[in-house]
């Protein structure tokens, strides 16, 4: 399986893949994309888990069965490991070493190897790293399931099970991104590395921005569900809420509305200057409101007492008596038309807002099939298949991407062969060319906004990239979109603010753009275009600069669609998120993560930054790299995201109730009162005699399993259990929380990003530059044995680097005050960090 003449980015990349599940075989899936050649090493009766989505991980991969705890399995093995440029596994830590496959003795043969190692918890956490860490497992301990946002709080469902992988799918980028790093730091150095991505770790990345502490956190960005949580609480309360009453205390901007056909449409535009206006010009009824005494304040980063009105369109979050009246006209106006009319109006207006959809009608849209972000493959055992089209490509090749290989299985000597074939040309290694980190003397301009974008450079400043963060010298969004999703998305940069639609500011973008290696957008195309950030006009400003781009809606092809603005959250809407999660049309709900995708979509970012790079280096190709947040969804949903001839219900776990899988994987109270999550298979059963007072559950009929363990679990306490399950190697966790996570596992911020911590790490930063005492989640997710991971600088104050940046780019002083005083660069957007 060579793709002769590719002009793919990896291309001549050889991967031998031991993963089984979903991380490890989902980076060879997503390199694979990419044009690297992979071979997958299945055991003899084929992999661990039967799924039709293994057609999707293993596409453009040839398989080859082995067994490793043979002689022949193990020479065979490593003989195709001797022929890879990359080589990764997602077992438990050494389990791969145990077998005779040791990445640490491969490294000291053949030192430009890469390998990449995805355990479920740590390899330096003594503590978690022997437990058998499935999917749900690791989500159970790392507070996924009791952090499942504020409405699953106020309606009192805690712990809240949910069946998207996150684990999983946040490792497999991060992942991607890491090797795809490694691999072009190789090409300027002839050194590979060893690198470990523990899921437990990636899980935690991927919910930073619910992970996050701030310190007297001004009352203004406290939401009305935030208000009411804390008002039963006090009052001792329950928190019952029903779905109904629960969407009153939601903001008229960031909820969803009936439509005439019977459709809920979803809002997203709370917090720009222009998208809440847009919606009720839409709507007719922006001139009503403003009758009304609803005003837009010039200023809203100043103190909210100095505010001429008690709230502002384009804000969030509005004041309860506000978003009530707003709401209840919105209610009267959805309902008039279609879900399929308004998608079109709002699109077009530049609106963000999607209709509801089931995931089997995305999988079958007509945008998502012309886009390519959902396409046809043929698989040798299912057939004819729709299946998620690539998540990360560069523009050049995309369309070669939309025709992947099917998996296809061959015996031992013609995968040898295939790996024989190609050869990979790099540098002899030499202390002159060797970096300290992946990215040292990178340069990346971020021009991103909310959090996919800025996140995914963010991550890049940990391998040591310098990134230069351009906001406009005002504001469009308000301070909850910027500084407080900024904590996060903006360490490790330094900020300038300026105008690039006006003269002084369009000059210093020039200048900029021309002394960068990487701009970073999350833009749709057209916008692209009017800032003359387009290949043709890039090429004349900056030559060698690689441009990667992020957006709501694109695939590799161009549709309806891939203009139109959004969020992660309109995603969850079209792609069958918010449905599941809620579990019906009229109840469509939020999966509540903030950044659900949007981080995972950082990532990818990251990969096709990483890409451009390697590429770059390899090639001489000066790429643009793309991915999106749809594109993201399919990942996020690999389980479930795909359709073919003879397929069943789409009946996977949804809704407010589901508590599980199945019998054996799904919560279980125990006598302490502790929700336990059990996470076992049909082949586990011979194991439960092992454990007392669950030795007849192998006898017991399926139909009568559930009866059984939520009697025996009541018998004893949660910690008894986890003791006597683990002891029999059976899947279980207590279902941790976030809060009790960052309290053990943090520490005063000491300069390093955390990878020697274990599975969790945070930093206290008393001294925080916001002047609130803030704590965060290291950087910490991928561990490397030669490449550097830098801990990152605390997010500075938007603006605070603007003079040093302009002083770098050779402006003298003079000339810099006169161009902050003109307007068109700012060093502040507000006299406090977080306006209060």
């Amino acid at each position: 399986m060579t793709r002769s003449f590719s002009n793919l980015p990896l291309t001549g990349v050889k991967v031998v893949d031991f993963g089984q599940y979903i991380a490890g075989p989902a980076v060879a899936m997503l390199l694979g994309d990419l044009g690297a050649t992979v071979v997958h090493i299945d055991p003899p009766a084929g992999a661990m888990w039967d799924s039709p989505a293994n057609a999707t991980l293993n596409r453009n991969k040839v398989i080859v069965n082995l067994d490793l705890k043979s002689d022949d399995g193990l020479e065979k093995a490593l003989a195709l490991c001797a022929e890879a440029d990359i080589v990764i596994e997602n077992f438990r830590p050494g389990k791969l070493a145990k077998l005779g496959i040791d990445f640490a003795a491969m490294r000291q043969d053949r030192p430009e190897l890469i390998t990449l190692s995805i355990p479920g918890f740590a390899s330096n956490d003594e503590q978690r790293r022997e437990l058998r860490a499935f999917e749900s497992i690791v989500s159970a301990t790392s507070g996924v399931f009791t952090d499942m946002g504020l409405n699953r709080v106020l309606m009192g469902l805690n712990p809240s099970f949910s069946p998207l992988p996150l684990s999983s799918a946040y490792a497999s980028q991060i992942a991607a991104s890491s090797v795809v790093l490694a691999l072009q730091s190789r090409q300027v150095t002839g050194l590979g590395d060893q690198i470990e991505v523990p899921l437990a770790a990636a899980v935690m990345e991927g919910l930073c921005y619910n992970s996050i502490k701030i310190n007297d956190m001004p009352a203004r960005y406290l939401t009305q569900r935030e208000i009411e949580i804390e008002r039963r609480r006090i009052e001792g309360l329950p928190m019952n809420v029903s779905y109904e009453d629960l969407q009153e205390l939601l903001d008229p901007f960031f909820r969803s509305y009936m439509c005439k056909d019977g459709r809920m449409f979803y809002v997203v535009c709370p917090s720009h200057k222009h998208h809440a206006r847009r919606c009720l010009e839409v709507l007719n009824l922006y001139d009503e409101f403003v009758e009304e005494g609803l005003t837009e304040e010039d200023d809203t980063y100043k103190p909210y007492a100095e505010w001429s009105s008690d709230t502002s369109l384009g804000v969030y979050p509005m004041p309860k008596e506000w978003a009530d009246r707003i709401a209840a006209r919105m209610k009267e106006v959805f309902i008039t038309r279609t879900s399929h009319e308004w998608k079109k109006l709002f699109g077009r207006s530049g609106i963000p807002g999607a209709p509801q959809r089931w995931l089997q009608e995305w999988i079958h849209d007509e945008y998502a099939e012309t886009s390519g972000l959902m396409i046809d493959v043929w698989d040798p055992v299912y057939g004819d298949m729709t299946q998620p089209g690539p998540v990360v490509w560069m523009e050049e090749s995309g369309e070669e991407a939309l025709r992947p290989e099917p998996r296809r299985w061959i015996e031992f000597d013609e995968a040898l062969k295939i790996l024989k074939k190609l050869r990979t040309e790099i540098p002899e290694p030499s202390e002159d060319t060797a970096q300290e980190a992946w990215l040292s003397g990178v340069k990346v301009l971020d021009l991103c906004n909310v959090i996919a974008g800025p996140h995914s450079a963010s991550y890049l400043s940990r391998f040591g990239a310098e990134v230069i963060k351009l906001d406009p010298s005002k504001p469009l969004y308000d301070s909850w979109n910027t500084v407080v999703y900024g904590m996060s998305q903006m360490r490790g940069k330094r900020s300038i603010l300026a105008d690039i639609k006006a003269e002084h500011g369009r000059k210093v973008f020039e200048d900029i753009v021309k002394s960068v290696d990487v701009i970073v957008w999350n833009a749709p195309d057209t916008q692209i275009k009017r800032v003359g950030l387009d290949a043709e006009r890039l090429r004349k400003l900056n030559p060698n600069a690689l441009f990667c781009k992020l957006d709501c809606f694109s695939g590799v092809q161009r549709g309806t669609r891939t203009d139109y603005i959004g969020y992660d959250d309109l995603v969850q809407a079209i792609t069958g998120i918010m449905l599941r999660f809620g579990g019906a049309m009229d109840t469509p709900e939020e999966h509540a993560h903030v950044g659900t995708i949007d981080v995972m979509c950082g990532f990818g970012g990251a990969l096709a930054v990483a890409t451009a790079l390697y590429q770059k280096h390899r090639f001489g190709r000066i790429g643009r790299g793309r991915t999106s947040l749809a594109a993201n969804s399919g990942l996020l949903q690999i389980p479930y995201c795909y359709d073919y001839r003879g397929r069943g219900l789409f009946d996977e776990p949804s809704g407010p109730e589901a508590n599980g899988h199945d019998d054996l994987s799904r919560f279980y109270s125990t006598a302490s009162g502790v929700y336990v999550l059990l996470s076992a298979y049909e082949s586990d059963l011979p194991r439960f005699r092992n454990v007392e007072g669950m030795e007849d559950l192998p006898d017991v009929p399926a139909e009568e399993r559930a009866a059984y363990l939520a009697t025996a679990f009541q018998t004893f306490p949660a910690t008894e259990w986890v003791e006597r399950l683990r002891a029999a190697d059976i899947g279980v966790a207590i279902c941790d929380n976030i809060d009790a996570l960052r309290a053990e596992n943090s520490r005063i911020a000491d300069g390093t990003s955390g990878v020697e911590n274990g599975s969790f790490s945070f930093s206290i930063y008393p001294d925080h530059p916001s002047g609130h005492e803030i704590t965060q989640l290291d950087p910490y997710a991928v561990r490397t044995v030669r490449g550097k991971v830098c801990s990152v600088s605390p997010a500075e104050k938007f603006g605070a680097s603007t003079r040093v940046i302009l002083k770098e780019l050779g402006y003298a002083d003079q000339a810099i005050e006169t161009m902050l005083k003109s307007g068109d660069l700012s060093v502040s957007w507000s006299d406090e960090y977080l306006p209060s």
